[in-house]
């Protein structure tokens, strides 16, 4: 009898022990971390939301001066507008922007410039900028396609208003800021995988009627090319386009350089004859990433059809040729990687600065083509107050 009720004892005990275990809730697994771009776009939002405030608030207390803070916070809302995650957007009722998520600490700077103390004056908001900029500009490196374009663009506008709040307010700029002295960017193309122009005639059959001529003895076997070797390891396409893109629109502004000297008055001939220079080695430098990508070579066109008025007025004509050349950049930042973003970064943050030296505008996104009436508006409340993703 004892080893009935000690089995059924044991039952009742094993039912309510697998019936508390049914009952106890399973724990959540961690949330995902959010994709780097993502926490990079969020990181790029907060600042710009930081900044804008910092700068309106200086205005309101007369710690700065209204007309040269107010095109700083007209940039800063137009960037914290395009930068918006697309969950802030809906509350607004506008169209969404750029791809988002919800804010999150920078993903390599930490906490925004300007949420751990606001800048207290103008100088102290000149150097809030250009950080900002150099963490945008150093983020784009490793971001995703569009979004690089989109933060390179940011940092580049945030640098250059650093550089003219700098020059307004009479405090030194940052150390970085685009301007006329903008040097090239140097960095060296990586070694072509693609076959050298006398392995390509080796390859080549010959022409029709002419015998082929058999290689030397000593020569060793080349195997014809497949599809799959015209072009070099990891370089998509659309990387080779863009540098095609880019090199024509160097040999474009060679032209109009060349035309404009002439005709420029001498103080602004010195310059010129100077960019003149940066235009050819722009585009011997991006046809040599060309090459490295195994695309073919971009020809010399015979001359160019220029803007209405450009002899009439070189200088300005000049600033706008520029600024033609800063979206073949922000092509190759969104489709390229590693050394060749890289050095279109930098092309990116040169062409800006000549733009800026013959008075164009880059414009609010340099490098991106921006609608700003498609744009989200920015919440309800968002003014002085910190930003939500700062506090």
């Amino acid at each position: 009898m004892r080893p009935i009720r000690f089995a059924v004892f044991a039952l009742a005990a094993l039912v309510v022990l697998s019936l508390g275990f049914a009952l106890i809730p399973a724990e959540k697994p961690a949330p995902a971390e959010p994709p780097f771009s993502e926490r990079a776009r969020a990181a790029a939002f907060s600042a710009a939301l930081d900044l804008r405030a910092a700068g309106m608030q200086l205005a309101s207390v007369g710690a700065a001066d209204s007309t040269a803070v107010d095109p700083v916070v007209t940039l800063l809302t137009i960037q914290a507008r395009a930068l918006m995650p697309p969950s802030a957007a809906s509350v607004t009722g506008a169209p969404t922007g750029p791809a988002g998520g919800p804010p999150q600490a920078s993903p390599q700077a930490g906490a925004s410039p300007a949420s751990v103390a606001g800048p207290r004056n103008t100088a102290e908001l000149v150097q809030a900028l250009a950080t900002s900029g150099t963490i945008r500009l150093r983020d784009a490196e490793t971001a995703d396609g569009g979004m690089a374009r989109l933060l390179a663009g940011a940092g580049t506008a945030q640098l250059i208003a650093a550089g003219r709040l700098a020059a307004a307010a009479g405090v030194p700029a940052p150390q970085g800021t685009p301007g006329p002295d903008a040097e090239a960017p140097g960095t060296a193309a990586a070694a072509s995988p693609c076959p050298s122009p006398s392995v390509q005639a080796m390859l080549s059959p010959a022409p029709s009627g002419t015998p082929a001529s058999a290689p030397p003895a000593s020569a060793p076997s080349v195997s014809a090319p497949s599809a799959k070797d015209s072009a070099a390891p990891g370089t998509a396409p659309g990387t080779r386009q863009a540098l095609a893109a880019a090199v024509s629109a160097e040999q474009r502004a060679v032209y109009g350089y060349q035309a404009a000297l002439p005709r420029l008055a001498p103080a602004e001939a010195g310059p010129a004859s100077e960019f003149l220079g940066v235009h050819k080695d722009l585009a011997a430098a991006a046809a040599e990433r060309l090459r490295a990508a195994c695309g073919g070579p971009v020809p010399q066109q015979p001359g160019y059809v220029l803007d209405p008025g450009f002899l009439a007025a070189p200088a300005a004509g000049l600033g706008k040729l520029e600024a033609t050349t800063l979206a073949s950049y922000g092509d190759v930042v969104a489709v390229s990687q590693g050394q060749d973003r890289t050095w279109a970064l930098a092309a990116l943050r040169s062409a800006a600065g000549r733009a800026l030296r013959w008075g164009a505008d880059p414009g609010p996104v340099p490098g991106l083509l921006l609608d700003t009436g498609q744009l989200p508006a920015l919440p309800a409340g968002t003014g002085l107050a910190p930003s939500p993703a700062a506090s």
